[in-house]
């Protein structure tokens, strides 16, 4: 997601040019015809054309509400697993019977156990978040959407690497043979938890409120995984890129006769600017089949919020901040507390 407050217009240009190139030269290409061949029958009324145009309007403004909808509703489940995180660790750190020093020995080793699976918990949910599903645009042809360089650390590295610096030999073992990773590591941390309620080192009351805590973020990872593994529906994503097509091919034959009929009129007080009127029409399609063909991408490009591409929820960079606040909250030592994430190009992933 771009951490600058607006998306720069040269780059919108740069990332739809192929499409300006294409529709300039189409529109050459049918005015030339119409003009210098004198094909005039190459025309069709405009009034049956702005009526696509209108349909294809209302299409896309329900295909972008509904895109940012998923964005947006993406963003809060993360923000609530920040919260969840935080108040997992806190609850956790201030649970312990301090007064009892001889059987909490080793509270500070039991909770870091705690907060490095949780921070395992956090990697292996954002790893499932990323990974590849075949109707995700961005992998389609294996190139990104925008010609742009950014940073998406799940790239870089395979998930059982990132895990081995949290969880110890047997648990690593465990997890990686699970089809669903996240979900046992929260199953091993309530096992945990009533371990340590049963040595008597946490209070009965406590454990139920962990277990509500686990619950809170089971819940949110499985409105997360709702979102990455439900595509929006292909019916109206494919029905509005067909529509802004015909459109796109219809307009050119309904403009060009209008623009030629006001060059007509034109050339009765000024010839030469009234036999060119009609080649005006080229700049103005072109405009309005951008601005139809731009909407239509944007909300393409807002479908799947958890791909990486720029414009999705930055959950490489969200789980980082929480790692870096739990461990903060441990007293761990500043030098083994990760940095951020590279931020390339001011985009966050």
């Amino acid at each position: 997601m771009y951490v600058k407050r607006r998306f720069p217009f040269k780059d919108v240009i740069k990332w739809t040019r192929k499409e300006l190139i294409f529709f300039t030269c189409y529109a050459t290409v049918v005015t030339a015809a119409f003009e210098l061949l004198n094909l005039k029958w190459l025309q069709v009324p405009l009034a049956p054309v702005g009526l696509i145009g209108t349909a294809v309007a209302f299409m896309i403004g329900f295909q972008n509400n509904a895109a940012y909808d998923r964005i947006w509703e993406a963003r809060k489940i993360w923000g609530g697993i920040v919260n969840g995180s935080r108040s997992l660790i806190i609850t956790v750190k201030d649970s312990f019977y301090m007064h009892r020093s001889e059987a909490m020995k080793d509270e500070s080793g039991e909770l870091k156990v705690i907060t490095n699976r949780h921070i395992a918990w956090l990697t292996a949910l954002r790893y499932a978040m990323r990974s590849k599903k075949p109707w995700e645009a961005t992998y389609q042809t294996g190139k990104k959407k925008l010609d742009i360089k950014y940073n998406i650390p799940e790239e870089k590295s395979a998930l059982i690497d990132e895990l081995k610096f949290y969880l110890s030999e047997e648990e690593l073992a465990y997890v990686m043979k699970q089809d669903n990773q996240p979900n046992a590591l929260i199953s091993l941390q309530s096992a945990h938890f009533r371990r340590l309620t049963n040595e008597k080192k946490l209070w009965d009351f406590s454990l139920l409120r962990l277990q509500e805590l686990l619950q809170e973020l089971t819940a949110l990872q499985g409105k997360s995984e709702r979102i990455k593994n439900f595509p929006y529906p292909k019916q109206y994503g494919s029905i509005g890129y067909h529509f802004v097509h015909i459109f796109m091919w219809l307009l050119p034959l309904a403009i060009i006769p209008t623009f030629h009929g006001m060059g007509v009129e034109v050339a009765n007080e000024h010839t030469l600017i009234g036999d060119l009127f009609v080649w005006l029409n080229i700049p103005f399609t072109v405009i309005v089949i951008w601005v139809f063909n731009t909407m239509l991408r944007i909300g393409l490009v807002g479908e799947n919020p958890f791909e990486g591409s720029p414009n999705d929820v930055p959950i490489s960079n969200i789980s980082r901040g929480i790692t870096r606040d739990i461990l903060q909250i441990i007293e761990e030592d500043s030098d083994k507390i990760p940095e951020p994430f590279e931020n390339i190009n001011h985009i966050q992933m």
